[in-house]
């Protein structure tokens, strides 16, 4: 594998509860290859999410490392650590989490001006891409104007906006009617090998996880080859 986009070492995340310990990753290692779809699998309450946290450095292991685009997190403090998550991530959840006051357009452009990214070009390369993602109609709906299967589109277009490196989703389809998940998971893959994006997934569903180049399975605090 060339350079790895995101990777982790002995990475380990324990939570301290009522006087006890748990230990929900166990010294993870793992890299994900630039243009590479993985998907991890596990039962609810596996740490599924709290890895893909770690992994979005959004939260801080309790041992070990990870590294975006060659740079590790821990050394780096709050603002670069946020700047480099902008500049090489996007993120997609269950929920959509797109801001109800602002437009489809405004919400898609937000990660390009949070970059300071000319305004009239953040709102173009928004449009393309809502275009792209079958809302060039929509531009100017707010979230609550949308069906649901267009907001989770709306949210793949804001993830995609920056050309990030690498796409965190969890459950990205899992609030969705299997016709939507299976169109937002099918424009994921196309968009991915567009872009080049690399893409982590994390998915309950086992066809659309059929789908990846490589599939792991998370349990007892460790990723397993399925």
């Amino acid at each position: 594998m060339s350079d790895p986009v995101l990777s982790c070492e002995k990475l380990t995340k324990v939570f301290s509860d009522v006087g006890r310990e748990l230990k929900v990753l166990d010294e993870i290692d793992l890299t994900v290859g630039k243009g590479e779809v993985l998907a991890i699998m596990g039962q609810s309450g596996s740490g599924k999410s709290t890895l893909m946290h770690l992994l979005g450095g959004l939260d801080e292991p309790s041992s070990g490392t990870v590294s975006l685009a060659g740079q590790a997190f821990s050394r780096l403090g709050a603002s670069r650590r946020g700047a480099l998550r902008n500049q090489h991530l996007g993120f997609i959840y269950q929920f959509h989490h797109l801001l109800p006051e602002f437009t489809a357009q405004e919400n898609v452009a937000m990660p390009l001006l949070l970059r300071r990214q000319n305004a009239a070009q953040a709102e173009a390369q928004a449009a393309e891409l809502l275009s792209r993602v079958g809302l060039g109609e929509r531009l100017a709906h707010k979230p609550g104007e949308l069906s649901g299967g267009e907001r989770q589109r709306a949210a793949v277009a804001r993830a995609l906006v920056s050309r990030p490196q690498c796409v965190l989703a969890d459950e990205p389809t899992g609030n969705l009617d299997a016709r939507n998940a299976r169109g937002v998971f099918e424009l994921m893959l196309e968009l991915n090998r567009e872009l080049g994006t690399s893409l982590v997934l994390v998915t309950h569903d086992a066809q659309l996880a059929a789908k990846a180049d490589r599939r792991l399975e998370l349990r007892d605090g460790r990723l397993h080859s399925d």
